[in-house]
């Protein structure tokens, strides 16, 4: 039986374990986890389109775990994230089609772009200047909402990787402070998560093994990452947030 299993493995899997973890906490607080656990699959011998697809498997599970620690603390804003999610799930299905064939090193710019543009929105602090008072929501602002999270759906279908900070960018402007932002996230990520992926299986693009080696990582990550976040609240998330978009921003325009 032994003989059968690939040595490989042996090194694979706890490495796979450890990183997912770091990255399930990353993508939970701030995002760009992906940007770790991608390059490490496809170091690990996995094809471009197979590490893609893999990675879902671990941000699905990293996900559900982080929606049942957000909800279990009471912050889980329930109708923004309703209001989210139907939009990412259009995206997703569009963004996951287009990744079985089409080179991502365009998107990698332009959010690289985005990146800069989250770091400055952070360091500007809207939630701050709006004194944290409770968000209202009117049609116009669930209309801005919609048309958002649609184009986060397809980059998130399409590579994932980096996707968090699209959805910071997307709710910071309208106020809302980061604990809440991380809530939705995850919920949202979670539901397009299992469209893309859907996708991905369709087309034989999961390596099922490295996948689950990194879903139990990220798991333990997305049970963590919802502690951290209410316990030290939005200003040290804007912390973590600016230094990983910094470093992520720098690595996709310089490094691509």
């Amino acid at each position: 039986m032994l003989e059968s299993i690939d040595p490989a493995l042996f090194w694979q899997l706890p490495l796979l374990f450890f990183s997912g973890i770091l990255a399930g906490v990353l993508n939970v607080l701030a995002g760009g986890g992906s940007l770790l656990t991608l390059p490490l699959l496809i170091f690990m011998g996995l094809p471009g389109s197979i590490a893609n697809g893999t990675n879902r498997v671990a941000i699905f599970c990293q996900n559900l775990f982080a929606i049942r620690g957000f909800s279990r603390q009471g912050y889980f804003p329930t109708s923004i994230a309703l209001v989210c999610t139907p939009p990412a799930l259009m995206g997703s299905w569009l963004g996951a089609s287009m990744a079985i064939t089409m080179d991502d090193l365009l998107f990698k710019r332009v959010l690289g772009v985005i990146m800069i543009g989250v770091l400055i929105f952070t360091i500007i602090d809207p939630v701050k200047k709006m004194g944290r008072d409770p968000v209202r929501f009117g049609i116009r602002r669930k209309m801005v909402l919609c048309v958002s999270f649609f184009f986060v759906g397809i980059y998130g279908g399409f590579v994932q990787a980096g996707v968090g900070f699209l959805i910071i960018a997307a709710l910071l402007v309208h106020g809302l402070d980061l604990v809440r932002i991380s809530a939705v996230k995850v919920f949202v990520v979670f539901v397009y998560t299992a469209i893309a992926l859907g996708v991905f299986v369709f087309h034989g693009q999961v390596n099922y093994v490295l996948g689950i080696g990194l879903a139990a990582g990220n798991s333990i990550g997305g049970i963590l990452g919802p502690r951290l976040a209410v316990a030290k609240g939005h200003d040290w998330i804007r912390t973590v947030v600016n230094g990983a978009v910094l470093v992520f921003a720098l690595k996709l325009l310089l490094f691509p």
